[in-house]
């Protein structure tokens, strides 16, 4: 693909190429709320003929040896680390991030390409002997879809969906965020370069889009990331195919500091944590339970760190919060704030924001030690807000901790090992962590627990759900030996 750009022609992809459709719709740049581009919105008609484009080429890619795919995988993170700059750029605009967020994200998903790449899935030998064997083997399902949300469109395309199906085997259809399409559609658009026409195909559109592709009888799973209603939603739609789902959904992870921090070290994790790309990431620190020997020495070195983090447009690279990424999130966060000041929760902090721009900026609150009840600390905030909460007693702070319909991340923080650990086991969390926040990899699953999600991405079990297990007895009716 010598003329492939990234800054421009943002399209669908079906059996290779590039298609339009007769309606288009803006793209706009959240830190000014202005489109910077128009993209195409998906007809039924094409939904069904990327499903057939996949459809043939599934037979030749599924037969494909296994090291070839796996050689893609490295052909198209080379591809994609050639763009790199542009890359982050187009994230910066599309998604609101500030410019090192966005270079990151480009940054974490090259490497991650490389690591699936190296990834196998090996046929399991049950039984064998003179004439017979028994193996289990992990067949990819054919056509599959995922459905990406607007937060990290990139990575979590990569991560989470277009890596592990392609390499399974499988032929997979992406359907873009309705407010962020053009970095996945650019993205998806690259991997032209490495794949035969309908292995990867690519749709921009809304939940309209969303539904026709749950519901496809054609489609036989699909990788749903987004939030925990959209991913109720999904699973309902694809009850009537009784279609394989993996859903990776919302969280309200709670982060519990110990009385031996060093307030200042935890306070710049923690705030790394909770505000990275405007708080808008599944499983950021949206709960912090710091014990009452330390609260105070951490709230006050948290506002110090926090009040000097500049809010405003990514274009200016002092920024280090953007605004959040489209209009809805802004109004259910204003949402928020009203609520909190209606009951009158005591605030640490609130920052400024730009007031010379429509962009959907959100301040940076602290909050005091508002109600365990409060919504802002029930619902998953998903914006740049930190609750700070006391507590003395560990079982109550697990219980408090672990009192949500969420189970995505959860984070111990202090100094003896012994009890971080301890604390760290009676977390009911998907993934925990210890002194750290955030720490995932190309082979550590994701993933989270009760309305946090179904199933597991990435690893070797990530791997696996893209594939059903065949049972498979080979039985020579000579004897030979097989």
């Amino acid at each position: 693909m010598s003329n492939f750009t990234v800054v421009d022609d943002f399209t669908h992809i079906i059996a290779g190429a590039k298609a339009r459709s007769p309606t288009t719709v803006p793209v706009l740049n959240p830190a000014t709320a202005q489109p910077f581009t128009h993209v195409p919105l998906a007809t039924h008609a094409q939904l069904n003929a990327a499903v057939a484009a996949a459809e043939a080429a599934f037979p030749g890619w599924a037969a494909t040896p296994w090291s070839t795919r796996q050689q893609a995988l490295r052909s198209l993170a080379d591809a994609l680390d050639s763009h790199r700059d542009a890359f982050a750029a187009l994230i910066a605009k599309e998604i609101g991030k500030d410019q090192g967020s966005a270079a990151f994200e480009v940054a974490i998903s090259v490497p991650w390409l490389r690591t699936v790449a190296e990834q196998t899935l090996e046929d399991e030998t049950v039984s064998k002997q003179p004439g017979k064997i028994a193996t289990n083997r992990f067949r990819p399902y054919g056509v599959c879809a995922g459905i990406v949300p607007f937060n990290f469109p990139l990575t979590l395309t990569i991560i989470i969906k277009f890596s592990q199906a392609i390499l399974a085997g499988n032929c997979l259809i992406v359907k873009t965020p309705p407010t962020a399409p053009c970095v996945v559609a650019k993205f998806i658009e690259l991997a032209q370069s490495v794949l035969p026409p309908g292995v990867a195909s690519v749709l921009l559109g809304g939940d309209e889009l969303g539904r026709w592709v749950v519901r496809h009888p054609r489609i036989l799973r699909v990788s749903f990331t987004g939030s925990t209603p959209a991913g109720k939603a999904v699973m309902a739609e694809a009850a009537t195919e009784l279609k394989a789902l993996t859903l990776e959904l919302g969280g309200n992870d709670p982060a519990i500091v110990l009385e031996d921090v060093d307030p200042a070290e935890v306070a710049q994790t923690i705030a790394q944590g909770a505000l990275h790309n405007a708080g808008q990431t599944c499983f950021q620190i949206k709960r912090v339970y710091v014990h009452d020997a330390v609260y105070d020495a951490v709230k006050r070195e948290l506002v110090s760190l926090v009040q000097t983090m500049l809010v405003g447009d990514p274009a200016d690279p002092q920024v280090v919060v953007g605004p959040v990424q489209n209009e809805a999130q802004h109004a259910r966060l204003t949402d928020l704030l009203a609520d909190c000041k209606a009951h009158g929760y005591k605030i640490a902090f609130k920052s400024e924001v730009p007031t010379d721009t429509k962009g959907y900026f959100i301040p940076v609150v602290i909050f005091d030690d508002p109600p365990e009840d409060s919504r802002i600390v029930r619902e998953e905030q998903f914006g740049p807000f930190i609750p700070l909460m006391r507590w003395k007693d560990e079982e109550d702070v697990l219980r408090r901790a672990n009192g949500t319909e969420y189970g995505f991340g959860a984070s111990v923080w202090g100094r003896d090992m012994a009890r971080c650990k301890r604390m760290a086991d009676g977390l009911l969390n998907g993934m925990v962590w210890v002194n750290t926040w955030g720490a995932v990899g190309g082979d550590m699953p994701m993933g989270g627990v009760k309305h946090s999600g179904i199933g597991t991405e990435n690893s070797k079990h990530g791997l696996t759900a893209w594939t059903y297990v065949q049972s498979f007895v080979c039985v020579d009716p000579v004897g030979a030996k097989l």
